[in-house]
């Protein structure tokens, strides 16, 4: 099982309105929610865990874990209100936010709120915006520590520069999560922005010489790559007709996890011995997925059924 661990909130989706005007759109979203959404749309056994509001945004975003087949034994529900997120895309379609979050239920996941065995999750994402909002985010970091060495950990820094108010605090907080993570998925984007002095790809090989056993680096439009001790392959990615990115990165994270336990490998074992062809297949798969969310507006994941026969 995939089990799932961060925010989980509101985004506001701009859309057109018929005099032109600008109007938003409610949405759940949040990048370790969107991936529980998407793993389960493409038939992972899946949970999350975290803090969901009972006002009725909350309601909202756990009926769609529950409509697209995610457990949610492991949420807690919190008189606090829901994050609000609103989205605002650049000339490149690109999305910017603007988050609302004060004292709100995900950001106040506490250690009290955290099972003391994660079975049967061979996998334990997390990342994002939940590392920069405290109390949860030191929850977040207690709960990788203690879970490092007994089951996969898969960590997507998805940075939102806006909100990191220190630089170094943050960087430490990446490196010594990064470096107990089995897999590190991150955007070209995210690591120029952690080092930009360093190409990309350069600073992927420092994350596996620091401790993680694969990154995974997304390259939009340019595809991805997997670098490992021993494998170093590219993906091209999959032409398809951009309406948004929103949710891509997060949907393609939950496209690899789903191959590797489609396949019996996601394990920390079979990860550290991954093959270049596993690899670029789970990159393959992943690139279909994500291809199909920036097909239309919205964090709106691939089904299964959706993807190109000869990849299902």
């Amino acid at each position: 099982m995939i089990l799932c661990c961060g925010e989980a909130l509101i985004d506001f989706i701009p859309i057109p309105a018929r005099d032109g005007r600008t109007c938003f759109l409610p949405a759940p979203g949040g990048c370790p929610y969107n991936s529980a959404v998407s793993a389960g749309r493409l038939g992972a056994p899946v949970a999350f865990l975290g803090r969901i509001s009972r006002d009725f945004f909350g309601d909202q975003i756990l009926d769609r874990l529950a409509a697209n087949n995610v457990a949610t034994d492991r949420v807690i529900r919190s008189d606090q209100p829901t994050t609000l997120a609103f989205v605002k895309r650049n000339e490149k379609g690109e999305a910017q936010y603007a988050f609302f979050a004060n004292d709100s239920a995900d950001r106040n996941l506490s250690p009290a709120d955290i099972p003391d065995d994660l079975t049967p999750a061979a996998c334990l994402v997390f990342g994002s915006i939940s590392l920069l909002m405290e109390p949860g985010a030191t929850t977040i970091e207690q709960l990788v520590k203690r879970e490092a060495g007994k089951r996969v950990l898969s960590f997507d820094p998805n940075i939102r520069p806006g909100l990191i108010h220190d630089r170094i605090a943050y960087l430490k907080r990446f490196v010594d999560l990064a470096s107990v993570s089995t897999i590190v998925k991150i955007s070209d984007a995210d690591l120029e922005w952690l080092y930009p002095a360093t190409d990309p790809i350069d600073a992927a090989r420092a994350l596996v010489q620091a401790g993680t056993t694969l990154v995974i680096v997304t390259m939009g439009e340019h595809g991805s790559r997997a670098i490992s001790r021993s494998i170093d392959v590219a993906v091209a990615a999959v032409e398809t007709t951009v309406s948004d990115t929103v949710g891509a990165g997060d949907s393609f994270h939950a496209g690899v996890l789903t191959w590797l336990l489609d396949h019996g490998l996601l394990s920390i074992e079979a990860i550290t011995a991954l093959s270049a062809a596993d690899a670029k297949s789970a990159l393959t798969f992943a690139a279909h997925v994500a291809a199909v969310t920036c097909s239309r507006e919205g964090a709106d994941p691939a089904h299964r059924h959706e993807l190109p026969e000869s990849i299902r």
